[in-house]
């Protein structure tokens, strides 16, 4: 009596053909689409932040004047005007507060992208599996 031997597989294993539907690719694009919107969001959001940073330093700054007659220019556009201390601190305040309702406004626009991102990605893997790759690249 001969031992039979469990068949070897040598080589990729074969993967199971999907056939991606128009809607599957629609599906595909909007993910890319809603990903590429949600990094210039984010950098958006980066460069806002740092400009609050600046504007918070030019106020501590301000602050720490002494000389209450002393004129500050502040920019408008392209043309800087002077103003006095209070004033120039009242618009700082106020390009802050502006800032801060910029870059909250861009994080819900953000949240609202990574749930849609969040959904498709489990449609998308419910039908690829590992046959398809969803995650950014972290380099």
């Amino acid at each position: 009596m001969a031992a039979t031997a469990a068949p070897i597989i040598k080589g990729p294993v074969a993967v199971e053909d999907v056939v991606v539907t128009f809607g599957d690719q629609q599906n595909i694009n909007k993910f890319a689409r809603n990903t590429a919107r949600m990094t210039e969001l984010k950098n958006e959001i980066e460069t806002k932040r740092k400009t609050l940073q600046n504007l918070q330093y030019a106020s501590d700054d301000l602050m720490m004047l002494d000389d209450d007659s002393l004129m500050i220019p502040y920019q408008i556009g392209d043309v800087f005007i002077s103003h006095s201390q209070e004033e120039t601190q009242e618009m700082l305040e106020a390009a802050k507060e502006s800032l801060e309702q910029e870059v909250k406004g861009l994080e819900e626009r953000v949240a609202a992208i990574q749930q849609v991102l969040g959904d498709l990605k489990i449609q998308l893997y419910a039908k690829f599996g590992n046959n398809i790759n969803l995650e950014a690249d972290e380099s």
